[in-house]
């Protein structure tokens, strides 16, 4: 596995000074932030890495200065959630960085991180038309843009977000096998830039969950093979 360079020339952030090309800002129940319960959690599931290829992870990890999402959510849905895009030689897109089609990772094949049961998705919101700028009518009910929620059968829930409109390869009730094509890349909802947001979570419904620690399994963080681990803000990692 070859490791991106350091990330010199990426999109913007909206929120904190995290310099990079994916925002987002998805909702979960208030008041629910027993972290002290989910420290020593180990993920029921067998999960892969959601995508082909290499990806840097903007946001990601158990800290507050890694996982971005720690401090800046209403709740507890999303404090282990990723940010995850394509960068190649230190950066997330090539030419005018406005453009949705000029970002690596806009249209990449997702997969599903494990085998489940489609629940919840939605497949026809516009990607935000220039990134950097969020579509005038994301509200509560449609922030994370096309997405899916597949129920592992085992009390967890992963969520994929921000779909490229149209590209969604599933349904509500189809079964999904780990590594399975289930959609491409893309920067509808609550996005200021093309990018996937994953987080595992504990109920169906995204907008009430406790997030979970996601460990994956047989990947590549940098140069290193994990047999399982959780990434972190600043790696390029992989499926092996």
């Amino acid at each position: 596995m070859k490791c991106n360079s350091p990330i010199i020339n990426v999109f913007y952030f909206v929120v904190i000074s995290i310099t990079t090309s994916c925002s987002d800002t998805l909702i979960g129940d208030e008041g629910k932030l027993d972290e002290d319960a989910y420290l020593n959690y180990q993920t029921k599931t067998d999960l892969e890495l959601p995508f082909e290829e290499e990806w840097y992870v903007f946001v990601g990890g158990r800290t507050h200065l890694n996982g971005r999402h720690h401090f800046i959510t209403r709740g507890a849905g999303q404090r282990y959630a990723y940010d995850i895009a394509v960068v190649i030689d230190g950066s997330s897109f090539s030419g005018d960085s406005s453009k949705n089609e000029n970002h690596y990772c806009f249209g990449k094949r997702l997969n599903a991180p494990a085998n489940g049961k489609i629940i919840a998705m939605e497949n026809n919101i516009d990607d935000n038309y220039v990134s950097g700028t969020v579509n005038s009518n994301i509200n509560d009910s449609n922030l994370a843009g096309n997405y899916i929620m597949i129920d592992h059968l085992n009390g967890e829930y992963s969520m994929l977000a921000h779909f490229k409109k149209g590209t969604i390869t599933v349904a509500v009730g189809d079964m999904v096998v780990k590594g399975q094509e289930v959609g491409k890349a893309g920067n509808s909802g609550n996005s200021t830039g093309p990018h996937l947001h994953y987080h595992l979570q504990n109920t169906p419904d995204y907008l009430s969950g406790i997030g979970l620690p996601a460990q994956f399994t047989n990947y590549y963080e940098d140069d290193v093979l994990m047999a399982r681990g959780e990434p972190e803000r600043g790696q390029t990692v992989a499926k092996n």
